[in-house]
């Protein structure tokens, strides 16, 4: 199914819809970006939350306009060029999984998939773009390495009419592109950090540990953690360093600040299981027992639910969906057939508790093991949208290369 429907987001979180990851698109089903399993009434949406925090806050929703692509479509079979940050984690590599999946389940409209690895740097990058270029690609659908260095090659390729498609990351300038494809990094930044200032009944130490300096998803994330910061003047943040979304940084940086802070850290915020996984075993490491590591937030790799639920840690997990790359390709061929796309199209996600972990304003959808199980490979990305019984590690995608 492709992605055709009105993205209009309302205060309320009932009417805050959004489109479902792609499995569940393919269904017909709508999810609701919600922090519980039903909406409350209407007068609960106002009700002032822990510390008098409005609940519908976190969500600050904007108009979504529609984009006129009539001017890119063109006959098909389609040739996309496919330009990737990197495949340096679990995250990239499930959500590229998921791109060559989609072009294989769409053959009949796409005749060539050309797939290029940045290795996480904005030069690279850089020359791929305009090695896709030069080989005379239809579209480009992009993931940028960060969003200031990859600004200009990605505004240069729509000046020479090459429409592009930004997904998971996107550039500085919202003209150098129709759409970007992501899960609100500004809604998932409010929640993990509301919930880690509930959980420590708004006072206590912390320390950030998020992704890749520079990406539009890891610093738009901090700005939304900042607000919230800002509600709550007995959380104090002790130090905050780049882990670039990486299980062995995420450790060794976790190290270093237990060694230096000891048991003054009360909180971590992870921005995703990637480094919240290494930052666990950490802890572990410096010989923390089960139930004394500090709660923690992370999300989209199953190993740290895992660790989280092994170890009684309260956890708050929210996964930016892997299953945006199969939306992405939806999205290239919605445009190359001059079918209108939202500026903005946001997946929806799950936030997922350790039981007994809800706070007032944040509720989970599901528990750790009710999302992942205790069998399943800890470099799984349980949002990916894929056939069941993805594993990563043995999962040959078959796409027209």
């Amino acid at each position: 199914m492709t992605i055709k429907g009105i993205l209009d987001q309302k205060i309320s979180r009932a009417s805050f819809i959004r489109k479902a990851p792609a499995a569940l698109a393919a269904a017909g089903a709508v999810s609701t970006l919600g922090l519980g399993a039903t909406a409350p009434a209407a007068a609960e949406e106002t009700k002032p939350g822990y510390y008098g925090v409005p609940r519908t806050w976190i969500w600050n929703p904007n108009a979504n306009a529609m984009v006129d692509t009539s001017k890119w479509k063109k006959e098909g079979p389609y040739t996309i060029g496919f330009s990737n940050a990197s495949i340096s984690n679990a995250w990239r590599v499930a959500f590229q999984h998921g791109v060559f999946w989609a072009a294989g389940q769409h053959r009949d409209e796409i005749a060539h998939l050309l797939a290029t690895d940045a290795n996480d740097d904005p030069s690279k990058q850089i020359a791929d773009i305009q090695d896709l270029i030069s080989q005379g690609v239809d579209v480009l659908l992009i993931a940028a390495a960060t969003e200031d260095a990859l600004d200009s090659v990605v505004g240069r390729a729509m000046e020479q009419g090459i429409p592009v498609i930004m997904v998971d990351r996107k550039v500085k300038t919202a003209s150098n592109y129709i759409t970007y494809i992501t899960a609100s990094d500004w809604a998932l930044g409010r929640l993990e950090a509301l919930w880690l200032c509930e959980t420590l009944g708004g006072k206590g130490n912390i320390v950030m540990l998020p992704g890749i300096a520079g990406s539009s998803v890891a610093e738009i994330r901090i700005k939304a953690n900042e607000e919230v910061f800002g509600k709550f003047p007995g959380i104090k943040v002790l130090e905050k360093q780049y882990c670039d979304w990486n299980p062995a940084t995420g450790k060794s940086v976790m190290a270093a600040l237990i060694q230096k802070h000891g048991k003054e850290i009360n909180g971590v915020l992870a921005d995703s299981a990637l480094q919240g996984s290494g930052a666990i075993q950490a802890f572990l490491a410096a010989g923390y027992k089960d139930g004394e590591i500090p709660p923690m937030t992370g999300g989209d790799i199953a190993l740290m639910y895992q660790l989280a639920s092994q170890h009684n840690i309260k956890m708050v997990g929210i996964d930016y969906p892997t299953s945006m790359g199969i939306t992405g390709i939806e999205t290239v061929l919605d445009v190359m057939k001059g079918i209108p796309v939202p500026e903005k199209v946001e997946v929806s996600f799950n936030v997922v508790t350790s039981p007994g972990a809800d706070t007032v304003s944040v509720k989970g959808d599901r528990h750790l093991l009710d999302h992942v199980s205790m069998s399943d490979p800890g470099d799984l990305s349980p949002s990916n949208g894929l056939p069941a019984g993805y594993n990563p590690s043995t999962f040959k995608p078959d796409y027209p290369k």
